[in-house]
């Protein structure tokens, strides 16, 4: 068995990096350690850049279409880690999940439409109905036994007269894997308010041992035909600038209107690298995966033992998947803004600001983990200075 080196981390600044590169913009300073953006440092793995290096022998770069080597890598992966077996016309190429989740948005609501998410949440989320003239409505979730979960009474309510709801799945930024039982009242109750559901799964295949991912398609027979599911390898092997997504369908007259948006707007043809980066992602990342587990799980470790020794008054959700800690800084008792501002320019960290996630962020901070263990240390030792 192959043994990778997580703790060899690839030098991203000056790369056009998101995370490195766009710190003045985003945080008024490129003079901190940026752990925000929700990619990892690790290096992308070998056997997807050996995939890129072997079609770039082919000097052509022309026209192209879904290979059957990228369909079945798909359909494979589909049916071993999530219990899909299907066949590829229920499937689409799609350029991202952001834009995936806007499409289906295009599709399904008008302006002024309500869209229901359940905050804390992905600030897309938020963002996207926003933009684009739909209304959100928010139900908070709430903290049991130190993970997320729903406020059903409170979702019920809320789900009236709204048209889609947008689940992240496992949920981010608590790293919450929903249960089968969770997601199938989700699944019935939106079924009963005539609401659709969009499922986001970027985050399924970081599900750490002593999980299970449900995809929500699965969970019922309402849920497989009142919904639309977005994976992705990108934030699993760290390929997020490749930009090639699936979206997964099995109800056929929410596929036929879903697929004729994409297919009418040339929204679906994928392309060459992003083919053959997943192609060689589903079938040959099973090893990779389970050690970066390991390495993550490692990190999340030693980050609960260094708060507990340095700094007891900010914990975090341990997180059942991803790479991400929601962090809980009310402790310090300062406004939100002062948070910010005292962590960027007091520790020189850049973390994502909690109240991105809605209102129900206040006092929080969410942190990405998926680099080497000593960039981990160095944050937490960085935040331990200035306020513990």
């Amino acid at each position: 068995m192959r043994q990778y080196n997580f703790d060899d981390i690839a030098p991203r600044k000056g790369t056009y990096c998101v995370k490195h590169d766009m710190t003045p913009e985003v945080f008024g300073t490129d003079d901190l350690l940026p752990m925000w953006v929700a990619d990892m440092d690790f290096k992308t793995p070998d056997f997807i850049l050996e995939a890129i290096r072997k079609r770039c022998e082919h000097e052509v770069l022309g026209y192209t279409f879904a290979p059957d080597g990228y369909k079945m890598a798909v359909l494979n992966w589909f049916q071993k880690r999530y219990g899909i077996a299907t066949k590829w016309n229920r499937m689409r190429f799609v350029p991202g999940i952001v834009q995936g989740i806007a499409y289906a948005l295009q599709t399904f609501t008008r302006p002024g439409d309500k869209v229901l998410i359940t905050t804390p949440v992905y600030p897309p989320f938020i963002n996207v109905p926003h933009r684009t003239g739909r209304v959100f409505v928010s139900s908070p979730l709430k903290t049991e036994n130190g993970r997320f979960t729903f406020d059903f009474e409170d979702f019920e309510r809320k789900a009236e007269g709204c048209k889609l709801l947008i689940l992240s799945n496992p949920h981010n930024p608590g790293g919450t894997v929903w249960t089968k039982e969770e997601l199938s009242r989700v699944a019935d109750i939106c079924l009963r308010k005539g609401v659709l559901v969009i499922s986001d799964e970027i985050h399924a295949d970081l599900t750490y041992p002593g999980f299970r991912h449900t995809s929500f398609t699965t969970v019922s027979e309402a849920a497989e035909h009142n919904s639309i599911t977005f994976f992705a390898p990108s934030k699993t092997f760290n390929m997020a600038g490749l930009a090639s997504s699936v979206c997964y369908v099995a109800d056929e007259n929410i596929r036929k209107e879903f697929f004729g948006f994409l297919d009418h707007n040339e929204l679906s043809l994928g392309h060459i690298f992003g083919y053959y980066a997943a192609e060689a992602a589903f079938a040959h990342g099973e090893e990779w995966l389970q050690q970066l587990l390991m390495y993550l799980q490692g990190n999340i470790n030693a980050a609960e033992q260094y708060l507990k020794e340095h700094c007891p008054e900010i914990t975090f959700m341990r997180p059942e998947a991803s790479f991400l800690l929601w962090m809980d800084f009310r402790a310090w008792n300062l406004p939100q803004k002062e948070l910010v501002r005292k962590l960027v320019y007091d520790a020189k960290l850049g973390l994502n600001n909690g109240t991105d996630f809605g209102a129900e962020g206040e006092g929080f901070m969410r942190m990405n983990i998926g680099t080497n263990r000593e960039t981990v240390l160095e944050g937490l030792r960085r935040i331990a200075a200035v306020g513990c």
